[in-house]
């Protein structure tokens, strides 16, 4: 594993889009926090129910956020805040009560793009030493429309089958968001906003369940990190705000950190290396990590948290899309461009094509 006070641009090899700024893994007592950078908090219901004129307007201020810093705040998005309250414990549930020896059934392996299945405490990836937990669903470990041959039987992927249901009420919640997310990062970019309509129809996507045990005296002045500094490689990132506070985002205009804060029952989104390759950098895969809450309840309390990465199939052919300009990158075909970004993570073998 590598140092977590190793810098980003050992691996910069892998990149698949341009990455130019410098960054420890791990956060660092000399790093500089932007305390005045508000994350923008936009009502997605303008979009999802408003006329014309809301949905251009909100389009635009959308586009505009992602643009900045890759990350914006939607509320009124629609799902039931509720559910996101089951799913904080039921996640909990599945890490505490999973015994390791089971968990270990599960161990994450390459299923055409995505690393999916369980993840140990510090064994995240290669080059990252995160003190967190991880499990990655894919949609094939779901009970919903796919490409499928076989019969769908949930103790394929889950330690105990009643999981499986619980989770795709999540699942079912934010992939009804898919398109009406996409469609407004388009619209307010001036590109067609149904242009990937098709790819999103019944598309893949990375459910992961992070469970982020309390640290240790020993790990907490070991300089560790809960999460190390990455980028996602999807479209976007759905991401249900968290009870505790730690999450922070790379703030590439002023070379400062940004305190994530978004209020319960909000959603998060960010976007990755699929949407900076297809908008010509317009919209950037912006560096994150997971850092210590500042009441210092990392020391007695888990964290957990659900994000929803959204994919295309493998397939899929990834290039810029019309009307942003001349074209930086060459046409793709995703398995090629998401493994070789995440052969990074993996080992270069991962890589496919």
């Amino acid at each position: 594993m590598t140092d977590p006070q190793a810098l980003n641009r050992e691996f910069e090899k892998y990149d698949q889009v341009r990455k130019a700024h410098t960054y420890r893994l791990a956060e660092d007592a000399g790093d500089e926090f932007d305390e005045e950078y508000e994350i923008a908090t936009l009502d997605f219901g303008r979009f999802l129910h408003g006329n014309d004129g809301d949905k251009a307007r909100f389009a635009e201020e959308f586009a505009q956020a992602l643009g900045e810093i890759g990350f914006a705040v939607l509320t009124g998005h629609g799902v039931d805040p509720t559910l996101y309250d089951e799913i904080h414990d039921r996640v909990a549930q599945v890490f505490t009560t999973t015994p390791l020896d089971e968990k270990m059934r599960f161990r994450a392996k390459r299923h055409g793009s995505v690393n999916q299945g369980y993840f140990p405490i510090e064994e995240t990836s290669e080059i990252h030493p995160d003190l967190v937990e991880g499990w990655v669903w894919c949609r094939r470990a779901f009970d919903v429309p796919q490409r499928r041959d076989a019969p769908f039987r949930a103790e394929d992927y889950w330690p105990r089958a009643d999981h499986e249901p619980a989770f795709r009420r999540l699942v079912l919640a934010h992939e009804a968001l898919f398109k009406p997310i996409a469609q407004a990062m388009f619209q307010g970019l001036g590109v067609d906003p149904d242009i990937y309509d098709r790819k999103l129809t019944d598309t893949n996507f990375g459910m992961r369940l992070n469970y982020y045990p309390p640290m240790t005296a020993d790990q907490d002045s070991s300089g560790a990190g809960r999460l190390l500094g990455h980028e996602d490689v999807d479209l976007f990132t759905i991401l249900p705000a968290s009870r505790t506070d730690g999450l922070q985002v790379w703030n590439h205009r002023s070379g400062k950190w940004v305190r994530m804060r978004a209020p319960w029952g909000s959603i998060i989104i960010n976007t990755g290396d699929y949407m900076q390759r297809i908008t010509n950098d317009r919209l950037p895969s912006t560096t994150h990590r997971v850092g210590k809450p500042s009441d210092g309840s990392h020391l007695s309390a888990p964290r957990v948290s659900f994000p929803m990465a959204v994919y295309v199939w493998e397939d899929e052919l990834l290039e810029v899309l019309p009307g942003l300009g001349e074209p930086k990158y060459a046409p793709i075909k995703a398995i090629t461009f998401h493994t070789r970004s995440t052969s990074k993570f993996y080992g270069d073998d991962y890589a496919v094509g």
